[in-house]
């Protein structure tokens, strides 16, 4: 019998509704929903692009294309400023059409139903292990040849401006390093902290390695903050996620797969050294579980809670909560480490474009090079608070830093990203390290818990690129 992660690939290769686990509401990647979308009229199949196009001859004038995108409110309305000024001044009479879908989980959805057909849009967001997952479907198109085209591509300076970690999350060694999107914004988990419980507590500044780390919350967790509005004393609260888990691995010198060979590594030294660090912080009474959402941003503001780990596209949420709560002076920081410098998890949604035809296809990237412009990543920066993609645009944004000093502090941070595997299944994976997480919190022996983890991975994984195979 077939695995339920083999039965699923099929599934998707046919581009057919599936049946998998409900999307977090989480900055990390999404994972398919559980249910199906409600069934309408099969898509009618077109004909994409196959093989090699000559970039250079292609022409997009007056093509009209489609964007499917999450954003809503401020960003939705910014978003759309974007667009207005792309089809009023691009030099082709290229019209771009911005349509909010719905969540990353309803795109994701409606998706699985259009792959290869004339009702896919032109360009979509999609996390990595997404667009990975539409691949297996052979969906999209590899964006390399667009971004190294001498005519319609980007200059070596320009290619230099991103900042690495955001300009390679894209590219997946699962598909021949193929480029299945592109970053027009990224977030990044940080470190949240009190200073002035910290000052209280006798300390200068945040930790900067893990045993500074444990000192302080231990400490936390006895003397409570003075100007805290509720009871209670918490040195660290840990939300059971992959990402955190990923973090902290990055954090101690390690990953959570190993590219080479082209696997999961969770049972690697730096990831049981990590995951051992995190059980004796609970066996120390020093740490404890989120049990609700997002709980550890209603305890940090009210005082109660000295760390938190969590995105830095939280700042508005974290900020919110201290002014209405304890209202005291807080920042943000690299995760506490062991390497010489941070090494900083990033994440984010990147936009896909699907295969229609070479026309359609150079439009939607022309959008996309003008939307990771500088100038637009700059206004797009101070309305979303998402990091910009590219380093140049700090220029712009020197009045927004001084107004928001933990963002720049974040900013700060960015040349030293790394990010989560992009390969198909990680979503199943995601699962099953949140298992393993919260074992381990409990008391579980970590090296056995991350060697079953390890392999319950590898499995999924194998599952997915058999598939390519057929």
């Amino acid at each position: 019998m077939r695995s339920k992660y083999t039965l699923l690939a099929t599934v998707l290769i046919a581009a057919m509704l599936i049946i998998t686990a409900c999307a977090p509401a989480t900055p990390a990647p999404t994972q398919a929903p559980k249910q199906a979308p409600a069934e309408k009229p099969a898509a009618e199949k077109v004909a994409p692009t196959t093989g090699k196009v000559n970039w250079e001859e292609v022409d997009p004038s007056g093509q009209s294309i489609v964007f499917w995108h999450q954003h809503s409110r401020q960003r939705e309305k910014a978003l759309q400023e974007i667009v207005q000024k792309f089809n009023e001044t691009n030099e082709y009479g290229i019209t771009v059409s911005a349509e909010y879908q719905g969540s990353y989980g309803d795109i994701f959805n409606k998706m699985l139903a259009v792959l290869n057909t004339e009702d896919a849009p032109d360009l979509v967001v999609a996390y990595q292990n997404q667009a990975a997952t539409y691949q297996l479907a052979d969906a999209l198109i590899d964006m390399n040849p667009l971004v190294n085209s001498p005519k319609w591509g980007l200059t070596d300076a320009e290619k230099a401006d991103f900042f690495p970690a955001f300009f390679k999350q894209d590219v997946f060694p699962t598909f021949g390093n193929a480029r299945l999107g592109f970053p027009p914004n990224r977030s990044m988990e940080v470190m949240y902290y009190n200073a002035d419980w910290l000052k209280e507590l006798g300390y200068d500044g945040p930790p900067t390695t893990p045993a500074e780390f444990k000192e302080m919350a231990c400490k936390a967790a006895k003397q409570p903050f003075s100007k805290a509005t509720s009871e209670g004393s918490m040195g660290y609260e840990l939300s059971i996620d992959a990402s955190r888990f990923a973090s902290w691995t990055f954090a101690f010198g390690g990953d959570v797969f190993d590219y080479e060979h082209n696997r999961y590594s969770y049972n690697n030294e730096a990831a049981v050294a990590a995951m051992s660090f995190i059980q004796d912080l609970f066996k120390s009474g020093c740490a404890t579980i989120v049990t609700e959402r997002y709980g550890d941003q209603t305890d940090f503001g009210a005082g109660r809670l000295l760390f938190t780990v969590g995105s830095s596209s939280g700042l508005p949420y974290y900020r919110a909560a201290v002014d209405k709560g304890a209202q005291f002076n807080w920042s943000v920081a690299a995760i506490p480490h062991t390497t010489t410098e941070p090494v900083m998890n990033i994440y984010g949604a990147s936009v896909s474009i699907p295969k229609t035809t070479p026309e359609r296809e150079l439009a939607a990237w022309l959008f996309v090079k003008y939307f990771t412009s500088p100038e637009v990543q700059a206004k797009w920066a101070k309305v979303s608070n998402y990091f910009p993609v590219r380093k140049s645009v700090a220029e712009g944004l020197a009045e927004y830093f001084k107004e928001n000093p933990a963002y720049k502090t974040a900013f700060d941070l960015l040349p030293y990203g790394k990010f989560e595997p992009p390969v198909p299944g990680y979503d199943f994976v995601r699962d099953k390290v949140g298992d393993a997480m919260a074992a381990i919190a409990n008391g579980a022996d970590v090296k056995s818990t991350l060697d079953q983890l390890t392999k319950e991975a590898n499995d999924i994984l194998a599952d997915q690129l058999a598939e390519m195979k057929k």
